[in-house]
């Protein structure tokens, strides 16, 4: 693509001289701290809910919590707020591995001071529009209730800034192969809405506090600390409105598809909650307290994988190295594949003690609560495979510098999925419909979004991901079938009651766990799977790294 204004360096469509830097993470490394901070990022999200359970219980007061969520959610769905670091990245990694900084900073400084301004305008309407959001997302509920939901909703608005502009000061440390600091963004977030579900029933606000904890949370770990780290790396930023500087508009043009359509991943669980409102009471917090539970394997495999990855991925296709870049494509997804089925296996064998163990205390021991919730859990979790495989290929797209495609793809997916919701809004299955409807279309997306993309790249290795697949199903039947037995076995050898305690429980939760993963490991070892191979060097060199070392024998 030529650009507007004369420049010294070549335009982007040119072969540029690729300079690497003195040091490159590999995405093995990448992907390690990925998954650690996305791990932790996940056990704080259930911290979270836990937290908000057993304080509020699970009912009309967290209903409206999660109701109120979708006004600032909305916002960053219009703007896209997804898809900025993925349309940004492949811009700016370019200019910095072809020895051009200088554009790349012009760029960054172009994107944020236009994001920031429509940013601000957007949060300014949906103040002024929160009324009217939040009747139509509560529908089904009391009307008393809608006024609850629009203070929380505007006390959460600025935080969108905070997630949006920061998406886009993460994109420079993403593209420059730095991952610690992106990965505690999650992490402060979190810890925030903690600290604010217990500072608010502390003070008397009630769940207001989480609403509070989450707008200071995201400020400081989205916003604050990314811009530190990013001006001590070099980073440079002077608000500019030059939109014809290089690469301003390859990114709006890559952004755009984003914007005019809504990605499945983006919207299914505001869509879900817009048809929860209609079920009895509890209903929106027990398929956001299911829900979450199933996005732990999605973000500490699918996401972590596929943004370690993406950075290569990027930087393949500007240097028009295509055969690494379906490698590396293929590779990742037999990973995530091979880490996502066993967790749907494990989530649906032991749903009813995890749900227990996660959410039931305080005012959240609610038995009849806690069986809604697992039940959903183990329809939510079978679409596991599937939510993992999305954000690989979705940046597989992103990284060629194709978005219109993927987001033309899940949009129709998006409409397919609200037709299915309303549907089925009737039927015998009540609530429990929702979760199925949302993992037939995490199944068809990711299904559609494999052959767009090979018909765009090439074949890239279909045969070993579909035997890493079916290897998987073996091994996590197994996995599945050893921990529900040996859970089963334990607790009518102990005659524990439907409802033990949970002491007892969790030793049993952790025991059944272990044999099951044990099963799944040698199953995969005994098919000779690489991934298990893999699995084998990444914990010989973590067991190296723990070993205490052995004092230097003293010379004779």
């Amino acid at each position: 693509m030529a650009v507007r204004r004369a420049s010294p360096h070549p335009p982007l469509s040119s072969a540029p001289q690729v300079t690497d830097p003195p040091k490159t993470m590999s995405v093995a490394q990448a992907s390690g701290i990925m998954m650690g901070s996305l791990l932790l990022s996940r056990v704080l999200g259930l911290l979270r809910d836990t937290v908000m359970a057993s304080q509020f219980g699970i009912g009309m007061d967290t209903d409206a919590y999660r109701l109120a969520v979708n006004i600032p959610d909305l916002l960053f769905m219009l703007i896209a707020g997804g898809g900025l670091s993925s349309a940004f990245i492949p811009v700016f990694s370019k200019f910095i591995h072809t020895d051009r900084e200088e554009d790349a900073w012009r760029v960054f400084n172009v994107v944020v001071t236009v994001c920031a301004i429509v940013v601000i305008a957007l949060i300014v309407l949906a103040w002024v529009l929160a009324p009217e959001i939040a009747t139509f997302f509560a529908a089904g509920q009391k009307e008393a209730l809608v006024p609850r939901i629009v203070t929380m909703g505007r006390i959460m608005l600025p935080a969108q800034f905070a997630f949006l502009i920061g998406s886009v000061i993460l994109g420079t440390l993403y593209a420059r192969n730095r991952f610690v600091a992106p990965g505690l963004a999650p992490n402060i977030y979190n810890v925030g809405i903690i600290a604010g579900a217990l500072v608010g029933s502390a003070i008397g606000i009630g769940i207001a506090g989480m609403s509070w904890g989450a707008l200071i949370g995201a400020m400081l770990g989205n916003l604050v600390l990314p811009s530190i780290i990013m001006l001590r790396l070099g980073g440079k930023f002077k608000p500019s409105l030059d939109i014809h500087a290089p690469g301003v508009s390859e990114f709006f043009k890559l952004l755009l598809p984003v914007i005019v359509g809504f990605s499945l991943p983006s919207v299914c669980a505001t869509i879900t909650q817009k048809f929860a409102s209609m079920y009895p009471e509890g209903s929106n917090t027990v398929l956001m307290l299911s829900n979450n539970l199933m996005q732990a394997p999605l973000g500490i495999f699918g996401q972590s994988l596929a943004l370690a990855a993406f950075p290569m991925l990027a930087k393949f296709h500007a240097q028009d190295r295509m055969d690494l870049y379906r490698s590396q494509v293929a590779r990742t997804l037999r990973n995530v594949l091979f880490l996502g089925i066993p967790s749907c296996a494990l989530m649906f064998a032991l749903a009813p003690d995890m749900v227990r163990l996660i959410y039931g205390y305080g005012k959240g021991n609610d038995p009849a609560q806690l069986l809604r919730t697992a039940e959903c859990l183990r329809l939510y979790c079978l679409g596991i495979p599937f939510w993992c495989a999305q954000p690989v290929l979705m940046r597989g797209f992103f990284a060629l510098h194709k978005t219109a495609k993927p987001i033309i793809l899940s949009t129709g997916i998006t409409l397919l999925f609200i037709l299915m919701c309303w549907g089925v809004e009737r039927s015998s299955l009540g609530y429990l419909a929702l979760p199925i409807a949302t993992d037939v279309a995490a199944a068809i997306l990711a299904v559609i979004l494999w052959f767009t993309l090979v018909q765009d790249v090439g074949s890239m290795d279909l045969s070993g991901i579909l035997k890493t697949s079916g290897l998987s199903l073996v091994a996590s039947a197994a996995m599945g079938g050893i921990a529900y037995g040996a859970s089963w076995l334990m607790k009518h050898a102990l005659h524990l009651p439907p409802n033990p305690n949970r002491i007892p429980l969790a030793g049993i939760f952790v025991l059944s766990s272990l044999l099951g993963a044990w099963a799944f490991y040698y199953a995969a070892r005994f098919f000779k799977m690489p991934e298990a191979e893999t699995l084998d060097r990444a914990m010989a060199k973590l067991s190296g790294r723990l070993k205490p070392k052995r004092p230097a024998e003293d010379s004779a």
